[in-house]
């Protein structure tokens, strides 16, 4: 096993063999539940999904009811598919014992959602700088955004003003520092993608 689903507790910072301050995440990892496999035969390829978090039955359709039912689990709040998990079985568990303490690890979420914001704020512009001369309230405006009469159109790509955040982001090459198996949690030097309570997908 090569990857599972968690869910983003939080940052701290802890104090290295050199008494070196490192700022760290805490990750909830699994366990989680094989849900379905995947075979090329019968699906095109082959894969393995994974559910994390339980959820309400009542909340669930009918339809996802029975896929728990087959693998025998009850139902899930977040699935996701996995294709390098190929000796997974159908509703055995996969706990957080596939990672190890110095695992580099990557770790997929979607990023805090920041609304409509400026160039300044959005793409680091400095903006027009200055409070003299007349220009009393172009300190964060975008500036000119393209030519006159030619090409008379502001081209694709321009970088304006518009929604900032709730992305798909990938950090790559994060450290495990420590290993909590008795509470799942994994301790991991550096940011992580998305707001505290968020999912994320971890992969080695």
């Amino acid at each position: 096993m090569s990857g599972l689903i968690g869910k983003k507790i939080g940052m701290t910072s802890i104090f290295d063999a050199n008494g070196k301050n490192i700022p760290c995440t805490i990750v909830e990892v699994g366990p989680c539940v094989v849900t379905q496999v995947k075979t090329v035969e019968k699906d095109g390829y082959a894969a393995v999904q994974l559910g994390y978090g339980e959820k309400k039955e009542r909340l669930t359709t009918k339809a996802l009811q029975g896929h728990f039912k087959n693998a025998n689990t009850t139902p899930k709040k977040k699935l996701v598919e996995f294709k390098d998990l190929n000796d997974a079985k159908l509703g055995e568990s996969v706990t957080i014992d596939v990672f190890a303490e110095g695992d580099k690890i990557s770790i997929t979420g979607t990023s805090k959602g920041k609304g409509f914001q400026g160039v300044v704020k959005r793409h680091n512009f400095a903006g027009v700088g200055g409070q003299t001369h007349g220009q009393h309230n172009r300190g964060r405006a975008p500036g000119s955004l393209g030519a006159c009469s030619t090409p008379s159109r502001v081209f694709k790509g321009m970088r304006m003003a518009g929604r900032m955040g709730g992305d798909r982001v990938q950090v790559t090459n994060l450290v495990v520092l420590k290993v909590l198996t008795e509470r799942n949690i994994l301790v991991l030097s550096g940011a992580v993608p998305g707001a505290k309570g968020s999912y994320v997908i971890i992969k080695k």
